[in-house]
């Protein structure tokens, strides 16, 4: 990555950008030379994990079940952590390039895959709905790449973006580890909230396009 003159396209708006100990965290894998290229594929290691946690609910009882579930749920938020950290590390050591753009969207998408179908082969889900999930997570993806290609700005609006599905799908997770396996419930929610999303920036692509003419 040269990122000489390079400048990355609209960021997802994220208020833990600001927070200390998150701008800390980058700025000592920038010090170590550690490149947000290898944060990034670093998030599919970690979607691995909570695919593979989830998948293993199905399969454990008694309290096994439950150290799955926060398994699942910590290997979700590093994810994200990972995707947060990456953009940053990029940014703030001058390594944004477009080959970076290419690294910071698809480990995403395969890492919403991961957890999203893992997800649906945990206790109390089926494998429909996290297949169901996932492509619709590729989907809404694809709709905002696709709008920021042609110039429409905005579009990581929800109501289930993103964080708004590994929210969901963390929430599901200490359900489970409290006994409460609910992970069928988050993936139900996010394929309606995913539905809704798209439909939306659908009609905000619209609006732009037609005012572009």
């Amino acid at each position: 990555m040269n990122g000489v003159a390079y400048g990355p396209s609209e960021r997802r708006p994220i208020a833990s950008r600001d927070l200390g100990i998150v701008q800390r965290a980058a700025a000592w894998l920038i010090a170590r030379g550690v490149s947000a290229n290898t944060i990034s594929l670093a998030s599919i290691g970690w979607a691995t994990g909570a695919c593979l946690a989830f998948a293993a609910t199905a399969r454990a009882d008694g309290v096994a079940v439950r150290v799955l579930f926060l398994v699942a749920a910590g290997c979700v938020q590093a994810r994200l952590l990972a995707n947060l950290l990456d953009g940053m590390v990029a940014v703030g050591s001058g390594q944004a390039s477009k080959t970076g753009e290419l690294f910071n969207e698809v480990p995403d998408r395969v890492a919403d895959a991961l957890i999203l179908i893992g997800a649906g082969f945990s206790a109390g889900a089926t494998p429909a709905l996290g297949y169901l999930a996932a492509l619709l997570a590729v989907f809404v993806a694809y709709l905002r790449a696709f709008g920021s290609s042609v110039g429409v700005t905005g579009l990581f609006i929800g109501p289930m973006a993103k964080p708004q599905r590994m929210a969901t799908l963390t929430a599901a997770c200490i359900c489970g580890a409290c006994g409460l396996p609910a992970t069928g419930l988050a993936l139900a929610l996010i394929v309606a909230g995913s539905a809704v999303t798209a439909i939306r920036r659908l009609q905000r692509m619209a609006v732009q396009l037609e005012e572009m003419e």
